[in-house]
């Protein structure tokens, strides 16, 4: 039978089209193949893994990986990478806002706990354990938003295995009964899989829509509009804050795994 490092250290490449040791010691995560565009452009580096399940890009020590969306996926690029076991990964995801007394489309969140309604999870921790992200790591991203003159929301996000949901006024009213400020479909499974490879992970949410009125129901237009606005910044706050860690030398281990 082979060992987990085996299997991985052959699936990380394979998945990506990217060496082991071509890989940066601090790892960007995204869903969205236009991130890893941006980021290539930006330091005029070449995008692996074109037609393969992963794209990534790597430049100054940092790689990027699309890894695709949903928990599942989530849950598998946080197995491949304990085949580099990385120094900080940073998921740079999109998010449904919740709370519209709260944010707007547009806003950052930089969540300190998930909860795990997608299931995915349990497959690695039993339910009570809870979904959180090394702190040092959400402290850096916290100082870099402030540096560049931004502002965020810190709250609970809610991850789901559903992307058809904004129909159903039961799970809705479950949403504001739990009064968690965000929804998407990774972020507990990254926090609980990271800590179950032991591998430090950070999440900074940015909100593309506000689901739960039907005028905030994210549409084909309303997507181009955010990527032209905010993604931009949202991809120089992931880099400039792992750039703060390597400057820095500092360690985001929050726990003795």
């Amino acid at each position: 039978m082979k060992t987990k490092k085996q299997i991985v250290d052959n699936w990380l490449p394979r998945y990506t089209g990217t060496a082991l040791d071509e890989f940066g010691e601090y790892i960007l995560m995204t869903n969205f193949g236009n991130y890893v565009r941006m980021f290539a452009e930006m330091h005029d580096v070449e995008v692996k893994g074109i037609g393969k399940a992963m794209q990534t890009a790597t430049a100054d020590g940092i790689t990027i990986v699309n890894f695709g969306m949903g928990s599942p996926n989530a849950a598998t690029i946080m197995d491949l990478l304990s085949a580099i076991s990385p120094k900080a990964c940073l998921f740079l995801g999109k998010c449904g806002g919740l709370r519209s007394d709260k944010n707007k489309i547009g806003d950052l969140i930089l969540p300190i706990a998930a909860v795990r309604g997608e299931g995915t999870s349990d497959d690695y921790f039993p339910p009570e354990v809870p979904a959180l992200p090394a702190f040092a790591l959400e402290k850096a991203i916290s100082t870099t938003i402030r540096d560049m003159g931004e502002d965020y929301w810190t709250g609970t996000v809610y991850t789901t295995n559903r992307r058809v949901w904004e129909h159903d006024q039961e799970f809705k009213d479950y949403l504001r009964a739990i009064r968690c400020l965000a929804i998407d479909m990774e972020t507990a499974t990254l926090f609980t899989t990271a800590f179950y490879n032991k591998i430090p992970v950070g999440a900074l949410l940015l909100v593309s829509d506000m689901p739960m009125t039907p005028e905030g129901v994210k549409t084909s237009k309303s997507d181009i509009s955010v990527t032209e606005q905010f993604v931009k910044k949202h991809l120089k706050i992931g880099i400039d804050s792992l750039k703060q860690l390597i400057n820095n030398g500092k360690t985001v281990r929050h726990l003795r795994f």
